[in-house]
């Protein structure tokens, strides 16, 4: 089955390329202006990644992460979510990378078969770097207004926070 997965993506590119040249395309020509294209995007979103960057690494450097987590503990236990997974709930939506290293360190220390590991898990696995995404699909669009996009994005992440802590609670007892 490895082996079988060694040659998706050589297939599909392949693919793509076959079906330029069957269209027509100048197919190298195309790669090039969508390179260029790509690097002109990624020029465009570097200042919101370092804004947002700097942003995290002042909140976990100054010990706020650590405040809010101990000011969340009663809202947590009110919502049954355990508050060992508060600092997670807390980074999610701002950096995937800092996410990455609380869900590491709750996996050391509690274990992935644990009822924190699982519901860590379940909560790395269906919540987004909300901050992130919006800084760089709306930088990359230049949208300047979100508008809804970041109270209904917060709000999907509080549900999928609290949503993971019940799944595991009643399908992983």
């Amino acid at each position: 089955m490895d082996r079988i997965s060694d040659f998706i993506l050589p297939a599909v590119i392949i693919c793509i390329v076959g079906y330029g040249f069957i269209k027509k395309a100048p197919v190298f020509d195309l790669f090039l202006e969508g390179a260029k294209e790509g690097l002109c995007t990624s020029v465009q979103i570097l200042p919101a990644l370092v804004a947002l960057m700097t942003a995290v690494g002042m909140i976990k450097a100054s010990g706020a992460l650590d405040s809010f987590t101990y000011a969340l503990r009663p809202v947590a236990a009110l919502l049954h979510l355990p508050q060992e997974v508060l600092p997670l709930a807390l980074l999610r939506p701002i950096s995937g990378s800092g996410a990455l290293v609380i869900f590491q360190d709750i996996l050391r220390q509690y274990g992935p078969d644990s009822l924190i590991g699982r519901i860590a898990s379940v909560m790395q696995g269906s919540t987004e770097t909300t901050f992130y995404t919006i800084a760089v699909y709306y930088g990359a669009t230049k949208v300047q207004k979100t508008r809804h996009t970041l109270p209904a994005a917060l709000t999907a992440d509080l549900v999928g926070f609290l949503m993971s802590a019940l799944a595991v609670r009643l399908l992983l007892p």
